[in-house]
């Protein structure tokens, strides 16, 4: 056994040992080479723990496990502070703001360099959260979105008072455009119980604009971390696609349009719309 002693670290190297030293190579354990260790007066632990801090990179921002309801507490206690997270969602990670926090809406343009003209949506837990506060939408409307939430699809409806019922009130003129908003419910647990936390978050891609989703919770942190303030880990997204967007502002007049085919097939939009008319017909 040679001992490589460097400042801070000691490397092992296991080869060749005489037998009359520590036995048959097939004996060796642990302890034992420990034991052999602490004889010569190095102590392992120290030495490679003192490794380990010397080479661990700090992170840009902090980090949460979505694993943990000390997680999601502490993420959610960033976002009512007004500051800008990444979280996971049922397809790819997002930014998220409160819709209590105006101010960190804007800043997320900032961080992904978002084009003004792109409006961002609002995320809540369930579909009961917005039944709750009565908007006048239509029972075809009421019924299609009882058969796309929670889900990989964003439906675009008219704006209107019930928004600020809802508790995105100080956020009305930062969400959406002038007359619509675009409403994310996720099929994601950790997800819902962080909305349940918040209230209606405000969120888009977790990606600098123009660039691919971030399917991970690692690249949101190496690409985004330095300019936001914390990230809630769930290792690998469920899908490597954004959610698909559909138009329903004229959907009792003209029907919905697909503006962008995410992780839910336009065909299978159409099939499920179609669905719901013959239903209500």
């Amino acid at each position: 056994m040679v001992i490589r002693m460097g400042p801070g670290y000691a490397c092992l190297y296991v080869g060749y040992v005489k037998q009359s030293l520590f036995g048959s190579p097939n004996s060796w354990s642990q302890m034992d080479i420990t034991n052999q260790l602490s004889r010569a007066g190095i102590n392992m632990s120290s030495s490679v723990g003192a490794s380990k801090k010397k080479d661990q990179v700090p992170l840009p921002c902090s980090i949460a496990s979505s694993r943990k309801t000390s997680g999601l507490r502490t993420i959610a206690k960033i976002l009512d502070s007004g500051h800008v997270c990444g979280i996971p969602t049922d397809t790819v990670y997002a930014l998220a703001a409160s819709c209590k926090h105006p101010k960190a809406i804007e800043g997320i343009y900032n961080i992904k360099e978002r084009p003004a003209e792109k409006p961002i949506c609002i995320c809540i837990s369930s579909l009961d959260q917005l039944s709750a506060v009565h908007p006048p939408f239509s029972p075809l409307l009421w019924e299609f979105m009882n058969h796309v939430y929670p889900g990989g699809m964003s439906c675009i409806v008219k704006k209107g008072e019930w928004l600020k019922k809802l508790g995105v009130g100080a956020a009305y003129d930062h969400v959406g455009t002038k007359d619509s908003i675009m409403i994310r419910v996720p099929d994601h647990t950790v997800t819902a119980h962080l909305v349940n936390m918040t209230g209606p978050l405000a969120i888009t891609s977790a990606n600098p604009s123009g660039e691919p989703d971030s399917i991970h919770h690692d690249m949101v942190i190496s690409r985004l971390g330095h300019k936001i303030d914390a990230v809630l880990c769930d290792g690998d997204s469920n899908e490597l696609v954004a959610s698909t967007v559909i138009n329903c502002t004229k959907i009792d007049e003209e029907g919905i349009t697909i503006l962008r085919e995410g992780c839910v097939p336009t065909v299978r939009v159409m099939q499920i719309f179609e669905q719901v008319k013959n239903k209500l017909d």
